[in-house]
């Protein structure tokens, strides 16, 4: 976005499972009452799918490997046609999983509910993993959001192994064990909230001084770049040149959906592009806002970017 020429590092995003998300706009849920929607909207889903889409939104072109299931996988199949570029999907028995988001207006409460998805059979798992780390090669693999039964908890230590020994950059985006199995093998770049990185440390961190000493920890400990996403605090990133703090830029949050994983897609494109990580913060805090901002389950557009960069403020942290 700042009008470099560097032609950007592959990328490619594996997503285990996606999801068809539904986001409904209601005025006040009642139990055992219908709540009759006002507004509703229909997405393709999952973490790495939601990466891939904003790096389409950024003209970053990325492979986009997943693994379907019945007839919510063929919908989901139809409704990523416009919005990601290459997509290599894996077929199994069973069904996608759908995801619900209800965004209750007299609260302001955003509730959440997501599926399970179908089992993964070791071959099938085997076969979606060999053509990811093809792709992947000296770029970067982006592994992002949980994982369907059949699928080991350790599976994305073990890929950041592989994606090291390709040559390449592993980025994970996930929590819990999913997350603590994968850092002794040393990421690129992790980017949990502040509450998953409290679940990561088992301890609160509640100062944006706490969460800096935390990032700058693991840092250490051999992972090059630590983005935890703080809310309307706005982020920080630490890596080997310190650690800095984006203030988000103002904007009206209608559904929180994605915007971490625009975040993920904003710091990867910035990063493939060959910047550095303030431009980097930059662009994933204004990739973030530009979602949050957007009604259900839609994330950013190009149109929004160039104010949202503009109003977001960068500096370097001394604490």
């Amino acid at each position: 976005m700042n009008g470099q020429t560097n032609p950007p590092r592959p990328i490619a995003t594996l997503t285990l499972n996606p999801a068809v998300d539904v986001s409904y706009e209601v005025p006040r849920l009642v139990a055992d009452q219908k709540s009759h929607a006002t507004a509703t909207r229909t997405d393709p889903g999952g973490n790495g799918i939601n990466v891939g889409r904003a790096l389409h939104v950024l003209g970053v072109p990325a492979a986009n490997f997943c693994i379907m299931a019945g007839n919510a996988g063929t919908l989901l199949e139809k409704l990523l046609e416009d919005q990601i570029d290459h997509v290599d999907c894996e077929r199994v028995e069973g069904e996608t999983r759908i995801n619900a988001t209800i965004l209750e207006a007299a609260s302001e409460a955003q509730y959440e509910v997501t599926g399970i998805g179908p089992f993964v059979p070791p071959e099938v798992l085997s076969e979606v993993l060999g053509r990811f780390l093809d792709r992947v090669g000296g770029g970067f693999g982006v592994l992002s959001g949980s994982v369907p039964p059949g699928v080991p908890t350790d599976i994305y230590g073990e890929m950041v192994r592989r994606v090291r020994e390709c040559g390449g950059l592993a980025v994970v985006d996930a929590h819990g064990a999913l997350l603590r199995q994968s850092l002794a093998l040393r990421p690129f770049l992790i980017k949990p909230n502040r509450y998953e990185l409290s679940l990561l440390l088992e301890k609160e961190v509640p100062r944006i001084e706490d969460v800096a000493e935390e990032a700058r920890l693991l840092v250490r400990q051999g992972i090059d770049y630590v983005c935890v996403s703080l809310g309307a605090e706005g982020a920080l990133l630490a890596g080997p040149k310190g650690a800095f703090l984006a203030k988000p830029p103002p904007v009206v949050v209608k559904c929180t959906v994605g915007a971490g994983d625009s975040m993920v897609a904003g710091l990867i494109a910035a990063f493939s592009r060959g910047e550095g990580p303030e431009e980097a913060l930059r662009l994933a805090v204004a990739c973030g806002s530009g979602t949050a901002a957007q009604p259900g389950t839609a994330i950013f557009t190009a149109g929004q970017l160039r104010e949202l960069l503009v109003r977001t403020e960068v500096s370097a942290l001394e604490i």
